[in-house]
C-alpha cells in the first residue's frame, strides 16, 4: 500500500493506493458518510480486491479529513471525486478505471458522473447504494442515474434499510442493460448478516468482492 497526495482545491488530500502485481483494473473507491478511507471495512475491501487482481485508490472527502461529522455539500464532494479520478489516472496510467464506493461515496460518484463524465472511467460500482434514509423509503435519490450512460453495478443486501428491495429493483430495471443488480441474501447496508443465516460476515464480504471482480472483468 502506498500513501499518495491528491491535489485538490489548491491543497492536498490523502489517498491510499493498493496496486497488486498484475493488476487488471483500478477502482477509485470512496468511503461512506460516517467512516473514512482507513476504516477497517474499507481496508478489507481494498485487500480483498487486491487478492483478486483489482487495484484500489481510497481517498478522503475534505470533511472527514477535517474531523467533521457533517458531509461536505455535493458540489465539493463531486470535485473531490474528480480529483481522485485524476490522481488515479496519474498514478496508474496503464490501468483502466472504474469508480464508486461505499454508500454515500458511491452516490457522490454517480452524481458527479451524471453532471459530466469522469475522465477515463469505464463503469460505476456501488457497495450499498443509499437509495433513501432509513425508515423513509423513496427513490428520488436515484433520479440522476438516468443521466449516467456507463455500466453500473449495484451490490445490495436484501435487508438493506437504506435501499428497500421493492424500490431498488424497479430503479435498476428502468436503467436498462447498462445497470446490474446483485443482491446479497440476508445482508444489511454494511453487508452484515445475522447469525441465524449460517454465514459469517467475512464469507459475505468475499462473495461481494467476487461478484464485483467478475463484473469488472466483463467491462
Amino acid at each position: 500500500m502506498e500513501e499518495i497526495a491528491i491535489h485538490f482545491d489548491g491543497g492536498l488530500l490523502p489517498g491510499l493506493l493498493e496496486r497488486p502485481a498484475g493488476a487488471r483494473w483500478l477502482y477509485v473507491l470512496a468511503h461512506g458518510a460516517g467512516a473514512g478511507m482507513q476504516h477497517r471495512s474499507m481496508a478489507s475491501v481494498a485487500e480483498g480486491l487486491a487478492a483478486r487482481g483489482i487495484a484500489t485508490l481510497r481517498y478522503q472527502f475534505p470533511y472527514m479529513e477535517q474531523g467533521k461529522r457533517r458531509p461536505d455539500p455535493p458540489p465539493l464532494c463531486h470535485a473531490t471525486v474528480r480529483a481522485a479520478v485524476a490522481a488515479a489516472a496519474l498514478q496508474a496510467p496503464g490501468l483502466p478505471l472504474i469508480a464508486g464506493g461505499r454508500s454515500f461515496g458511491g452516490r457522490m460518484t454517480s452524481q458527479a458522473q451524471a453532471l459530466a463524465p469522469l475522465a477515463g472511467v469505464r463503469g460505476l460500482a456501488f457497495l450499498g447504494f443509499p437509495l433513501h434514509p432509513a425508515g423513509a423509503p423513496s427513490d428520488t435519490r436515484a433520479e440522476h442515474l438516468a443521466q449516467v450512460s456507463l455500466p453500473m453495478l449495484f451490490l445490495s443486501g436484501t435487508r438493506d434499510a437504506l435501499a428497500e428491495r421493492a424500490l431498488l429493483e424497479p430503479v435498476v430495471g428502468r436503467l436498462g442493460q447498462r445497470a446490474t443488480l446483485s443482491l446479497i441474501e440476508d445482508a444489511d447496508h454494511s453487508f452484515h448478516v445475522p447469525a441465524k443465516s449460517g454465514r459469517k460476515d467475512a464469507e459475505v464480504l468475499a462473495e461481494v468482492l467476487q461478484r464485483l471482480a467478475a463484473w469488472i472483468d466483463t467491462l
